[in-house]
């Protein structure tokens, strides 16, 4: 199919634009765009800037990739973004570019990025992951490869996202989440390995063994992060390749790793007056009936 552009739509003279490109109508490419062969722009989608798209990328309507960025520390310059194959740009996505002149807000390939998700400067993005609706990530994050992000989640400033790891909706990300463990809550806590996921990757029994040995030293038998580091690289286990990546993961990390969460373990100002069993103490009822 050759290139169609819209009469409508404006494509700057500057910008590149390969071969088998749909531009919609009402869309906009800047001068300084590459729009990598079998790129479909939807009406209405924005890309711009200093901005180079691979090929077969979708941008729906409304999506603006490669905007300026909105870091109060922009002073000028040509920073950019760089965008991979085959990615989906849903309504509403936004993607800013860097805030440093020669940097680059940087995403893979296979990647779905879903209504009003929002990717900020300077950030890094894998291959097949998912942002579900609403998801955030603050500038400078860096987030691995087949990651799920749930609904109306964000992530602070300079966090990283590990490997395979899940992110539940509405959570609030302030640390690291380390690769193949699910992370949920505000802020946000280690709930359990991402089984499914690993499954659903095709990882063996021993790999998923291997993964529950990390679980239970870093999240389950109580030590400290340094302690539990020590006793990981000690374990029989420290060299198959998943856990020398949650190793080298916890290695590099600088705003600190996750905490798991206490099986049964409820809220400080819950367990003084609920009993394990769920049912709220008579004195509790007759707050609640006052109340």
């Amino acid at each position: 199919m050759p290139t169609q552009i819209h009469p409508s739509a404006i494509v700057d003279p500057a910008a590149k634009v390969g071969v088998d490109v749909v531009v919609g109508p009402y869309a906009y490419v800047g001068a300084g765009v590459q729009l990598g062969d079998g790129t479909v722009l939807h009406h209405h989608a924005t890309v711009e800037g200093n901005t180079v798209l691979g090929r077969g990328n979708e941008v729906f309507p409304f999506a603006c990739v490669g905007l300026k960025t909105q870091d109060l520390k922009f002073k000028g310059g040509n920073p950019g973004t760089r965008v991979g194959d085959r990615n989906v740009f849903r309504e509403f996505c936004t993607v800013h570019a860097a805030t440093f002149d020669g940097d680059f807000t940087v995403i893979g390939s296979d990647n779905s990025f879903l209504a009003y998700t929002h990717i900020a400067h300077d950030c890094q993005v894998g291959d097949d992951v998912v942002m579900s609706n609403n998801a955030s990530l603050a500038g400078h994050v860096v987030m691995g490869s087949h990651v799920v992000m749930g609904g109306f989640a964000g992530v602070h400033q300079f966090c990283r996202i590990g490997d395979r790891a899940m992110v539940g909706g509405m959570s609030r990300i302030a640390q690291d989440v380390p690769p193949f463990m699910i992370v949920e809550g505000s802020p946000a806590v280690v709930r359990a390995i991402n089984k499914v996921g690993l499954e659903r990757a095709g990882f063996t029994d021993e790999q998923m063994d291997h993964v529950k040995t990390i679980f239970r030293i870093f999240f389950r038998d109580g030590l400290n992060r340094s302690q539990a580091l020590e006793k990981l690289v000690a374990s029989d286990v420290a060299g198959a390749s998943e856990v020398a990546a949650f190793i080298e993961f916890v290695q590099k990390s600088e705003r600190g790793i996750i905490p798991g969460a206490r099986e049964g373990k409820l809220p400080a100002k819950r367990a003084a007056t609920q009993p394990a069993s769920g049912v709220p103490t008579a004195a509790v009822a007759r707050r609640t009936a006052r109340a």
